[in-house]
């Protein structure tokens, strides 16, 4: 959980990517992160979430970041690794 959060920390410093295509691995489901820790993570971060949900192979989170900007997170369902972030 603590490497979750050093990673959703970390969004901070990666490039925003507004159109790039989301490219999550697929992975057995039996395999994936519950989404309640995820989520606990993103918060955990200073994250507040609006809407979290499955998207393809990723979890999707909007939400707000702790500077009050609006933001777009997909993640890797197993790690929880950030695949694309998308900042307004």
């Amino acid at each position: 959980m603590t490497t979750l959060r050093t990673l959703l920390a970390t969004l901070v410093f990666l490039p925003v990517l507004a159109h790039a295509a989301t490219d999550c691995d697929a992975h057995p489901r039996d395999k994936w992160m519950k989404e309640a820790d995820i989520k606990a993570a993103l918060i955990d971060a200073g994250y507040t979430i609006t809407k979290f949900r499955v998207d393809g192979n990723c979890y999707e989170m909007y939400g707000h970041n702790e500077k009050g900007q609006r933001v777009e997170i997909y993640m890797d369902t197993v790690t929880g690794r950030p695949v694309k972030a998308h900042l307004d």
